[in-house]
């Protein structure tokens, strides 16, 4: 007998059954798992950097080429895999992706040397964006179309999990023992992912009429392209803020370092928050749940700006931040609306937009630094990439609005 996965059911010759809720729920804690690791792989190296560069004889600044390189890999993989792979069936190619993911960073932990460790990492950060892509794509086929979000939001919970207990821990056991230690640890994470979802997630059939061709007709819509400016841009708010967070907070509230770890906890539960309670807001209303969160954003950035010398606010702010990153999924369920048919290169490239968000935040951010304003000003670095990102928005209903006055002309 075949199996397919049509609207949220598991279809078995003629016969639709429907997914049991325990059987959703396995599902998504089997992507949720992967998007843990991922996020726990991503972050992790930040605060293993000293440890690098000590091993490898490089300066820290040098060992940051890593992270650069894994960041290029899922701007770069994310797009050539959606097309590549145009003609497997999603089961199948998450398999592959968080095989890759898995193997890389086992082979990370073994590197023998700094120039393999950052061609590893490059070819690690391939799989990324696919990966929440086609994630992303799972969950919503599994729930009626109006909870869409928050599906994308509970695979998504793994990554937001990541940043709060995932990194800390990796972190701590790659300080204590050694840094090869935390990238075997993830490696496993991702060999446990490959089993869950070979359990859990059943196999399904190659999407009808699939082509590379046709995946990259996503680049023909210009919705699409506005979506991703908006994570592009607007989201690179968060980046300028949490790049310098620490420094922020020991130089400008003059926060003992050892009260650091909290700030990032505080950053991380603001993830959570956001994540959740956002993307049930969007399946309420979408585009003014993306509106939302870019005023929300400008609003404590420039507030952080402003009172960042207060330990109080200043941990305020740094948990709204957080919340910021209710913008991920809600965006993320945009380009299914506008993609089409090239869903899949549609939803992997939303994760190329988010690494050039945190490219281009973190860089204006520290160019503000280096010109003299001082660590504060990454709140205004973050509040004007959020305007832009309301710009992008606000273009992106205007076309829509203009294409659907011309649709009623035209009868």
């Amino acid at each position: 007998m075949t199996m397919a996965e049509v609207d949220g059911a598991v279809r078995v010759g003629k016969t639709a059954v429907p997914r049991s809720r325990l059987a959703v729920a396995l599902i998504e804690l089997a992507l949720a798992v992967g998007s843990f690791g991922i996020g726990t792989g991503e972050f992790a190296i930040m605060g293993l950097l000293p440890n690098l560069a000590q091993e490898f004889g490089v300066t820290t600044p040098e060992a940051g080429y890593a992270i650069s390189a894994y960041a290029l890999g899922v701007v770069v993989g994310a797009p050539i895999i959606a097309v590549l792979a145009a003609k497997l069936a999603r089961q199948t190619l998450l398999l592959i992706l968080m095989a890759v993911f898995a193997v890389g960073n086992v082979v990370s932990a073994i590197a023998p040397s700094f120039e393999s460790f950052v061609l590893v990492r490059f070819l690690t950060g391939l799989p990324h964006g696919a990966y929440f892509g086609v994630a992303a794509l799972v969950a919503a086929s599994l729930v009626p179309p109006n909870k869409r979000t928050q599906a994308v939001a509970r695979v998504m919970l793994g990554l937001t999990v990541a940043t709060l207990i995932g990194t800390p821990v990796a972190t701590w056991f790659g300080q204590a023992m050694s840094w090869r230690i935390a990238f075997a640890a993830v490696g496993v994470m991702g060999a446990l992912t490959v089993a869950l979802i070979w359990l859990f997630l059943p196999k399904d059939r190659v999407q009808e009429g699939a082509t590379p061709l046709r995946e990259l007709g996503a680049f023909k819509r210009k919705q699409v392209w506005f979506t991703l400016g908006i994570g592009a841009v607007g989201f690179g708010g968060l980046f300028s803020v949490f790049s310098y967070i620490a420094s922020t907070a020991t130089q400008v509230a003059h926060i003992p370092e050892s009260i650091v770890p909290v700030m990032m906890a505080l950053f991380g539960s603001g993830m959570i928050v956001g994540n959740l309670v956002g993307a049930w807001f969007a399946d309420k209303a979408l585009i003014a749940t993306i509106a939302g969160t870019l005023v929300g954003s400008i609003v404590v950035m420039s507030v952080l700006s402003l009172t960042a010398e207060n330990p109080y606010m200043l941990s305020a702010c740094v948990f709204l931040v957080g919340c910021s990153v209710a913008i991920g999924p809600a965006l993320q369920t945009r380009l299914m609306d506008v993609a089409a048919d090239a869903q899949t290169l549609a939803a992997a490239l939303n994760h190329s937009a988010f690494n050039i968000a945190n490219a281009l935040g973190a860089w204006l951010g520290g160019l503000a630094i280096a010109s003299g304003y001082g660590f504060a000003s990454t709140g205004w670095v973050g509040a004007l990439l959020a305007v832009g990102g309301l710009v992008v928005l606000g273009l992106s209903v205007a076309s829509d609005q203009r294409r659907l006055r011309l649709a009623v002309s035209n009868g």
